[in-house]
C-alpha cells in the first residue's frame, strides 16, 4: 500500500462520535471568547500594577516615619513643640 493510498484512506475513515457536535460553536462565539479571556487578563494586569503602585509608594513609609520621629525629637529639645 503506498502511502498516498493510506493518507486517502484515513481522511476517507468515519470520526468516531463522541456524543457532541463540535460544530455547535460558530467562529464568532470562539472569538468572542477568546476577546473576554484577553480582556480578562489585561484587566488582571493592570490591577497587579495599580497595586504594585500603591504599595511601592508605601514602601517608603517606614523611612518616613522614622524622619517624622526624628524631626519631632528635635524640635522637643529645641523646645519649639
Amino acid at each position: 500500500m503506498s502511502v498516498s493510498v493510506a493518507a486517502a484512506t484515513l481522511l476517507d475513515a468515519p470520526l468516531p462520535d463522541s456524543g457532541m457536535n463540535r460544530a455547535l460553536l460558530d467562529v464568532e462565539d470562539l472569538l468572542k471568547l477568546v476577546l473576554v479571556l484577553v480582556l480578562v487578563w489585561l484587566v488582571l494586569r493592570v490591577i497587579g500594577e495599580a497595586f504594585d503602585i500603591f504599595f511601592g509608594l508605601l514602601g517608603f513609609l517606614p523611612d518616613l516615619l522614622g524622619l517624622v520621629v526624628v524631626v519631632l525629637i528635635v524640635l522637643w529639645l529645641l523646645d519649639r513643640i
